[in-house]
């Protein structure tokens, strides 16, 4: 017999599931009848987390965030089928994420680490990782490191770790860490406005403020047309870029104090 994985229409269930779960996310019994969907067709920890990354953001974006229809009594709750249990935690600690509640899925994650029948899958541990490295937590990078050993090229989970290192603060080489995680294959398409976005911090970071305005340029004219809040959100990474840079004109040692060449 066909593994339903291998059969030619799991592709079909698959679209089916990822509209059902974004189409009314105002019906609180969406998140379940995505596991259930999934479930169905025996999706692997890869395809969960592309689809529950993607749910939980347009969740989110629709004011209907997955924290307000799942608890998390509801992702440590035992007896379900492991397909079930890794897409309700793909759910909700994806909407912690998003939310930026670095404290709370640190320490989710490690309860369901500690009560798992089995290891948890790479893109749970990488949300775990952007937890810690959200935290500027030194052991965040142990993780991290860990996880791209088994990650190869998802894109999904290289978003979360990418994401990580971006939020944390005082990493150990964090920004350095960063562009060299923005190099590989999957994120150095150079179209991404998100990884261009995120690199352009690093650069800040580092000083580089003339690199850090072409990459955040670039990724402003990568936008979609219409996309209010991200757009936002970079113009304000290009304002500190060169405000940064100014700064830094202004105090340097080839400069007065009143800013005139000497």
């Amino acid at each position: 017999m066909t593994p339903y994985s291998n059969r030619p229409d799991r592709s079909a269930a698959l679209h089916k599931a990822r509209a059902r779960a974004t189409a009314t996310p105002d019906d609180p019994s969406w998140p379940l009848r995505l596991a259930e969907d999934l479930r169905d067709i025996r999706a692997d920890w890869k395809t969960s987390a592309e689809v529950c990354a993607d749910a939980a953001w347009t969740a989110r974006s629709a004011g209907r965030s997955v924290l307000g229809l799942l608890s998390a009594e509801d992702v440590l709750a035992t007896g379900r089928d492991p397909i079930i249990t890794r897409t309700l935690a793909h759910l909700y600690l994806s909407a912690l994420r998003f939310d930026f509640r670095c404290p709370t899925l640190q320490r989710l994650a490690e309860h369901l680490a500690q009560t798992a029948r089995q290891p948890l899958d790479c893109y749970t541990r990488a949300l775990y990782a952007f937890a810690l490295l959200g935290q500027s937590r030194p052991e965040g990078l142990t993780v991290m490191d860990e996880v791209l050993t088994e990650a190869e090229e998802h894109p999904k989970t290289l978003h979360v770790l990418l994401h990580g290192l971006w939020l944390g603060q005082n990493l150990h080489q964090g920004a350095e860490r960063l562009l060299a995680l923005s190099s590989r294959p999957t994120l150095a398409t150079g179209t991404d406005p998100i990884v261009l976005f995120r690199v352009a911090g690093a650069l800040r970071q580092l000083g580089r403020y003339d690199e850090g305005l072409s990459a955040i340029d670039r990724a402003i004219d990568c936008l979609p047309p219409g996309d209010i809040s991200v757009h936002a959100d970079l113009v304000r990474e290009r304002s500190l870029i060169c405000a940064a840079r100014d700064l830094h004109q202004h105090w340097s040692p080839s400069h007065t104090s009143s800013g005139v060449p000497s």
